[in-house]
C-alpha cells in the first residue's frame, strides 16, 4: 500500500483517467443514441479511443432497439475497476454490494453533470451567433436536443429568450437531488 502522501494524488490520478475515458464511452453512447453526424471529426476521435475497448465486447454483447448495450456494459466495467482501484490505492477493500450500488450512482452522476454542462454551454453559444460552422456546436445541439425539446413544448419563448434550458437545468438539479442522496446512502451501508 503506497504511503498516504502519495496515495491521494494516485487516486486521483487513476480517478481522472478513468472518468475521461468513461466519459468518452458515454458521449459515444449519446451520440449513436441521438444518430449524430458520424463523419463529424470529433465523433470519429470518439469512435477511435474506444474501439480497442468496444470491439471485443461486441463480438459477444449484440445490440437491442438501437441501443448499444457494449458500451453500457464497458461503462458499468471501467466505474467498478474505477471504484475498486481508488478504493484499494486507500487501502480499503470494497463491498460487493457497495460496488454493485456505487457504479450506477456514478454513471449517472456523470451523465446528469454531462447534460448539464452541455445546456450550459450551448446557453453561452446560443447568445455568440455565429455563423461558422463547428463540428463541436453541431454535435453539443444534437446531443441536448432531445432533452430540451420537452422543456421547449411546456416553456414558452418571452421577450425572445428561450428559457428552456434553465428549466432543463433545474430538472436535472432536482433528479440529482432526489436520486443521488439515496444510492449514496445505501451504498454507505456497506463500506
Amino acid at each position: 500500500m503506497p504511503s498516504s502522501y502519495l496515495s491521494n494524488p494516485l487516486a486521483f490520478l487513476l480517478d481522472t483517467l478513468f472518468t475521461l475515458y468513461i466519459l468518452a464511452v458515454m458521449l459515444r453512447f449519446l451520440l449513436q443514441w441521438v444518430r449524430a453526424d458520424f463523419y463529424n471529426p470529433i465523433s470519429q476521435f470518439l469512435v477511435r479511443i474506444t474501439q480497442p475497448a468496444l470491439k471485443p465486447l461486441r463480438r459477444v454483447i449484440p445490440g437491442f432497439a438501437g441501443i448499444d448495450l457494449s458500451s453500457v456494459v464497458l461503462m458499468v466495467i471501467l466505474q467498478m475497476v474505477a471504484i475498486a482501484l481508488v478504493m484499494g490505492v486507500h487501502g480499503v477493500t470494497p463491498h460487493p454490494v457497495y460496488l454493485i450500488i456505487r457504479t450506477p450512482a456514478e454513471l449517472l452522476s456523470m451523465l446528469l453533470n454531462l447534460y448539464l454542462m452541455a445546456i450550459i454551454v450551448q446557453a453561452l453559444l446560443s447568445w455568440i451567433q455565429s455563423n461558422t460552422y463547428q463540428p463541436g456546436t453541431a454535435l453539443l445541439y444534437s446531443l441536448t436536443e432531445p432533452v430540451l425539446r420537452p422543456f421547449r413544448q411546456v416553456v414558452p419563448v418571452i421577450g425572445g429568450i428561450d428559457l428552456s434550458p434553465l428549466a432543463a437545468i433545474i430538472a436535472i438539479e432536482v433528479i440529482k437531488m432526489l436520486i443521488l442522496p439515496p444510492l449514496d446512502q445505501l451504498a454507505r451501508l456497506y463500506v
